[in-house]
């Protein structure tokens, strides 16, 4: 079950017991620089990437955890933790990752504070006129592509996905 568990919702993780002990002892901190969320446009979805307007890093609310697989070894995994869309993720999709504002980022790390209530204030959108989004090419929806040029934007409109010519170049 754990293997399946990347994404818990802000709303029901002290109800469930698969995040209830996590909640409670095991939060961390998924350092990230965008995220990735796929907008719908008629039977075609297109690849969009949200990232904070200042360009820095930032990190998502999650939660730790050991399991054993079915071979008996120990997995270390992790969860994001969600909440609804604010407003310029909610055309894109209804749910995002609950990104942390600096300074409540050793609140949630504080292994003292373990009251459901208390750390849900945290669980909350991160402001929309702090993010901004942008289409992708379709190379992001490919296993082997890993590199950088999959998160640069689609500039031409109309540009067919995955058109390297609609894109700049990074170098």
């Amino acid at each position: 079950m754990g293997n399946r568990l990347i994404n818990a919702r802000a709303e029901t993780l002290a109800e469930r017991p698969s995040f209830r002990t996590a909640l409670a002892r095991r939060r961390c901190l998924v350092l990230a620089d965008g995220f990735y969320e796929w907008r719908r446009s008629g039977n075609v979805k297109r690849p969009m990437r949200i990232v904070l307007r200042s360009g820095e890093l930032f990190a998502f609310a999650g939660l730790w955890e050991s399991w054993r697989d079915p071979d008996g070894d120990i997995i270390q995994s992790c969860t994001i933790i969600t909440t609804e869309a604010n407003d310029l993720v909610r055309p894109i999709h209804d749910r995002m990752p609950v990104i942390l504002p600096r300074e409540m980022e050793p609140f949630w790390l504080d292994h003292d504070v373990q009251d459901p209530t208390t750390l849900a204030q945290v669980l909350v959108q991160y402001p929309s006129e702090l993010m901004d989004t942008y289409e992708l090419s379709s190379l992001v929806n490919r296993r082997g592509n890993d590199g950088p040029e999959v998160s640069v934007p689609v500039v031409e409109q109309g540009a067919a996905p995955g058109d390297n010519r609609s894109q700049p170049t990074l170098f």
